[in-house]
């Protein structure tokens, strides 16, 4: 069964595709830092992350920040008005300006790429419909193709202009995999990465929880990106995932509508917020 038949369904107000019977904030939480892992996989990505020099930005110093800060971008994305879209496509463009390579850098990036933006935009659909499916089954055809085209404002929210998000599903598949294949993590990355998922910048009470993040990190990771990391998984693991996701989504699709959507909905709540008060959400 899919989500959107699990749930009761509706269209939204404009009769187009309704994302918000797609969004569960478990999954954001548990997909959350494997993504992230994904799109750093780039090397311009990986570097001009760990590279930044915009310290408000960064998720070492400031975690609650970078987490409202990332999924408001995500809500806004695929839930806001053109208008709203329009405005953190400003703020983000104001905190990216500064983030392009030194002279030092061993890898060249511009933040303002918009293939770069494409390939974030990718791995966040991706990990979208990767968690939808493994929370809640397979999407059917017609569910996935409609999900496909509106997912692609993940990318035109920052400057990836609509022409470069592939045609279809099989576009975006032939994309996906040729480029996956061409990703690596270097060492320098690889370090910054492995304390983000066993939360080493975070204090002592948090870090116990570590392990249990590099678990379900690793049960999230594509292979390809496990063996990246030196990350270990095992058939055992695997079935413990798998238990484990099945009794989540189960519970998950009993839940009203808005607590299934939480923190989602209260971020794009606060952005409203902060857009209307004119307060930084960047």
């Amino acid at each position: 069964m899919t989500l959107a038949h699990a749930q009761t369904s509706r269209q939204a107000p404009d009769g187009d595709f309704d994302i918000t019977e797609y969004i569960d904030g478990v999954a954001g939480l548990l997909g959350g830092t494997a993504n992230v892992i994904m799109q750093l996989s780039s090397p311009p990505v990986g570097h001009g992350v760990a590279e930044s020099t915009v310290d408000w930005g960064k998720v070492k110093l400031h975690p609650v920040k970078r987490l409202r800060t990332t999924l408001a971008y995500i809500a806004v994305a695929l839930e806001g008005t053109e208008a709203e879209r329009e405005y953190y496509r400003n703020e983000v463009n104001r905190s990216h300006r500064n983030v392009r390579s030194g002279p030092d850098s061993p890898v060249k990036y511009n933040a303002f790429d918009p293939k770069l933006q494409l390939w974030v935009a990718a791995c966040i659909y991706w990990g979208l419909v990767d968690m939808v499916e493994k929370l809640h089954g397979p999407l059917d055809d017609a569910e996935a193709d409609a999900m496909y085209h509106y997912c692609s404002r993940l990318g035109t929210t920052l400057q990836m202009p609509e022409s470069m998000w592939p045609a279809d599903r099989a576009a975006f598949d032939a994309y996906w995999n040729r480029t996956v294949a061409t990703k690596s993590i270097d060492p320098v990355v690889r370090e910054y990465l492995y304390d983000l998922v066993m939360l080493g910048f975070m204090p002592w009470p948090i870090r116990i929880f570590g392990p249990l993040q590099r678990f379900v990190v690793t049960g999230v990771l594509p292979q390809k990106f496990r063996d990246e990391m030196q990350l270990r998984w095992t058939d055992e693991d695997q079935r413990r995932f798998d238990r484990a996701l099945r009794v989540i989504g189960a519970v998950n699709r009993r839940l009203p509508g808005p607590v299934r959507r939480f923190p989602s909905n209260f971020y794009l709540m606060e952005t409203r917020f902060r857009i209307r008060y004119n307060k930084a959400i960047v």
